[in-house]
């Protein structure tokens, strides 16, 4: 689905770019799609000579929950001295947090196709347990302790 523009991206950037195959929820849950990318990643840095990488270029780039994996994994890989430093991330529509669904830009945008707020939080559930019971909890944001909320309140709020 994404071959144009992965090409297009290595011509215009004259790039190589490594488009990564993962598990796909709900049939492989969280973390599988992650462990993935990460091996994918790790396997690919540690042997960038190999791909003739300058390795001072690498870039981790996802979009949709392939940006949430390009997010994960580069923090992951920040405190890693054994490889090359990531030179950026690209994050293109990325699914960063399933905390609050009811912050402005999820009730600002909530019918704009093609990610409904429903189905946001629907894709989320499938990522993590692979099924939509608690749906409505989600969305109602009963899902999160309060002392969680609290805690990341500086990071997911309204404010």
């Amino acid at each position: 689905s994404h071959e144009k523009i992965c090409r297009y991206i290595a011509r215009e950037s004259e790039s190589v770019v490594v488009s990564v195959g993962y598990r796909l929820a709900p049939e492989h849950k969280y973390p599988a799609a992650y462990e993935d990318c990460l091996n994918a990643t790790i396997h690919f840095m540690k042997n960038i000579e190999h791909y003739g990488v300058d390795p001072a270029n690498v870039i981790v780039c996802g979009d949709s929950a392939g940006g949430n994996l390009a997010a994960a994994v580069s923090q992951t890989l920040a405190g890693r001295s054994d490889l090359p430093k990531l030179r950026a991330q690209i994050l293109i529509y990325p699914g960063l947090q399933a905390l609050d669904f009811n912050l402005p830009s999820y009730q600002q945008n909530r019918g704009v196709p093609l990610l409904f707020r429903e189905r946001a939080a629907f894709f989320a559930l499938q990522y993590l347990n692979g099924d939509a019971l608690h749906m409505q909890e989600v969305l109602e944001g009963s899902h999160i302790p309060p002392d969680m909320r609290l805690k990341y309140r500086k990071w997911v709020s309204p404010d």
